[in-house]
């Protein structure tokens, strides 16, 4: 599957685009430690890269959620952005 995804080793961050509005690129991040702890990743950069192109539904949605809901910032996810998938799927 081909992503716009990449990591960035300086901010341990997986760096990728969403689309909140048509034809408007807006450049998110998720940190390491969502994707290890929720999505999978259990080696390096590849591993994180991976993990968040098996996901970027669910992440995609979230970034989007949280710019909108930011006014337009720059986002970062976190752990905390996904804690309630744990409960979701109980």
């Amino acid at each position: 599957m081909a992503t716009e995804a990449i990591y960035c080793f300086d901010t341990a961050t997986v760096r990728f685009a969403i689309y909140p509005v048509a034809s408007r690129r807006v450049v998110c991040e998720i940190s390491e430690d969502p994707l290890r702890d929720f999505f999978g990743a259990d080696g390096g950069g590849d591993s994180l890269v991976a993990a968040y192109a098996r996901n970027a539904d669910v992440i995609n949605a979230r970034a989007i959620e949280r710019h909108l809901a930011s006014g337009g910032r720059p986002v970062c996810l976190e752990s905390t952005d996904f804690a309630l998938l744990e409960h979701d799927t109980c």
